[in-house]
């Protein structure tokens, strides 16, 4: 009999403890051709979902997919993501998680990876890290220059603008 893998279930073990502890879940995962995504918002072959409650329609984390409705730039999409091209699931908030390696296109068709070297046994730990956005590098360097950005007064017309704060 085949192995059953850990990875479905700490999958959902990691999105059920997001929710129940009010953090917003995020997917980290490897896009290829078992993937559905939409392929404007993958960036060097990864995409990153939210797939908490709110963002999501119709969630489902079964032992072999993900799938789900959500939208993007709103447009509802279809997204299903195979188990095996998860990266990390974490929440937004604080970046505590689980990451996951992908080595091959599933697992029963991947062979046993090497071991690693005895030498380095903490190096090839998997760790996450909070990657800043666009906004708040700016602000950051708003920041740093001295100007500050809060000192002047909101423009008044134009067209509306929806700022993220973390």
């Amino acid at each position: 009999m085949a192995e059953i893998s850990t990875k479905p279930y700490m999958l959902r073990a990691i999105y059920e403890w997001c929710t129940d502890s009010g953090f917003t879940p995020y997917l980290a995962v490897k896009v290829d051709a078992s993937t559905t995504v939409p392929m404007e918002y993958v960036k060097k072959g990864e995409i990153v979902l939210n797939i908490s409650f709110s963002a999501t329609s119709g969630l489902k984390m079964d032992n072999d997919a993900i799938h789900f409705n959500a939208r993007f730039g709103g447009v509802s999409r279809q997204i299903y993501v195979p188990v095996h091209n998860v990266l990390a699931i974490y929440a937004n908030e604080n970046g505590q998680g689980m990451a996951f390696e992908v080595n091959g296109p599933a697992p029963e068709a991947a062979p046993a990876p090497a071991p690693p070297p005895a030498e380095s046994s903490l190096s090839s730990v998997p760790s996450l890290a909070s990657v800043p956005n666009a906004a708040s590098e700016t602000a950051t360097a708003e920041a740093s220059d001295g100007t500050g950005g809060d000192d002047e007064p909101p423009k008044k017309g134009g067209r509306p603008t929806l700022t993220r704060i973390k």
